[in-house]
């Protein structure tokens, strides 16, 4: 019980300087986005937390307004089965889409640079997600999950994690299902810090990014 609080001090602590630092790029990527396409500039969708308890998350839109998720919802299917259709961008593999025609010019900076998560800081605020855990999944991704997978929702959803650290969209989905069940059993807050530490530097190496 004091461990978890020590998680949520440091969540509120770090996530109230990290949503006052960035609120000038947050409020910079709102209107860049307004002017390039119309519709609303942050994005919210049901994710699973902890215990698969549904939440709205929240990310600044990086897709057109009508997009459909079905094209995700196919990628990820063959994803989870072992299917996976690699990609590469720069001369890297990476399991992910990266020429995905409903990403607006805007999104795909976003992306990139992970700006798009930014909004998520107040879904650490609200107590919904943490800085450090499993990346929040759909429904129909953990309908698709094998046994095993669910350990992974033994703890909040985070916006960084060991996966993010870790090489990001070059791990398979195995892999980063494999570093999050690693941080469900191993995690401590000296780790938590340390994974804090190790992002930025990930993010301006642009490492596993797409």
């Amino acid at each position: 019980m004091r461990r978890e609080l020590t998680y949520r001090l440091l969540d509120v602590l770090l996530a109230s300087i990290g949503l006052l630092a960035s609120s000038p790029l947050l409020l910079a990527a709102c209107v860049l986005i307004r002017l390039e396409t119309s519709g609303p500039a942050i994005f919210r969708q049901r994710r699973l937390g902890c215990g698969k308890r549904p939440f709205t998350m929240h990310k600044l839109r990086t897709m057109h307004v009508a997009a459909s998720p079905e094209v995700h919802r196919a990628y990820v299917g063959q994803l989870i089965n072992g299917s996976e259709r690699t990609c590469c961008d720069r001369d890297r593999q990476l399991y992910k889409l990266v020429k995905d025609e409903r990403v607006t010019r805007v999104g795909r900076f976003l992306r990139r640079t992970s700006l798009d998560e930014l909004p998520q800081l107040i879904d650490v605020l609200r107590g919904e997600m943490s800085l450090v855990g499993p990346r929040p999944v759909t429904a129909y991704e953990a309908e698709l999950y094998p046994p095993g997978f669910e350990r992974r929702f033994a703890v909040k959803p985070g916006i960084t994690g060991l996966w993010q650290v870790s090489g990001r969209n070059r791990r398979t989905y195995r892999e980063m299902v494999a570093l999050d069940i690693a941080w469900v059993e191993s995690r401590s807050p000296a780790r938590y810090l340390e994974i804090v530490a190790r992002t930025p530097l990930t993010l301006l190496r642009a490492d596993g990014a797409a």
